[in-house]
This record gives structure tokens, sequence and C-alpha cells, in this order.
């Protein structure tokens, strides 16, 4: 089983240019370039396999904050990246590197640009 989770988001073209640019994903489908598309409005990235949906089909109503915990085997790897792209790591607060949390996880969180909170983990060995 493979679950991809979907984010609302606002500004579409925004949230690809940060999934992108800054967290390395890859575009599998893109919006349509017709404004008046209803694909328009909709994106599918994908990173090592796994896929992440982003919407603003319902961003005039929307419920935005979302949480997305995605388990890694390379957070340290993945932390340097996203540090470097320009992320501002809220776990740890103000940190640059993750932090092994007491239920044996070695975390780094931050929200994406529509407020979505997004923790990268791998278990503590």
């Amino acid at each position: 089983m493979s679950i991809e989770p979907v984010l609302n988001c606002r500004d579409i073209q925004a949230s690809i240019d940060f999934y992108t640019k800054v967290l390395d994903f890859g575009i599998v489908v893109a919006p349509d370039p017709n404004p008046e598309s209803f694909d328009s409005r909709y994106a599918l990235l994908s990173r090592d396999g796994d896929g992440l949906h982003l919407s603003s089909h319902g961003r005039e109503n929307a419920v935005f904050g979302a949480q997305v915990y995605i388990r890694v085997k390379n957070v340290d790897e993945l932390c340097e990246n996203f540090v470097a792209n320009g992320v501002k790591l809220t776990v740890p607060d103000g940190g640059t590197t993750p932090v092994d949390q007491t239920w044996g996880m070695r975390e780094i969180g931050f929200r994406d640009p529509d407020g979505n909170k997004l923790t990268f983990g791998q278990p503590i060995t």
C-alpha cells in the first residue's frame, strides 16, 4: 500500500517552487498552463518514489495546516540540503541539525508556504 498526501495550497506555483527548488521533489504531473482548465490548480510531485499531490482547488475556503510525517533513511543529509536551500527549521526550533526525540526518532520539521507542517524522521539506531 502506498499513501500519498494531498496538500491544499493558496498559490500552486509558489508551492511547486518550494517543493521542487527547496525540497528537491520532481514534477510528475505539472499544472495545465491554461488558467481556465480544472487541471491548472493541481500538481503531482515525487521524491524517492513517494508521491505528493498539491491542489489549490479549495483555496478560497479550504482549511490549511495539514501535517505530513515522512520517514526517511537520511535525515541528516536531507537537513543539510534543506537548510542550504533556505529552510528555517521549527524542529529543532531555530536549529540547523536534526534532533533525537524521546520516542526514538531523529527529526527535523518546518512549515511550507501555506503553513502545512512537514516532519522528516528516521529511527535512531
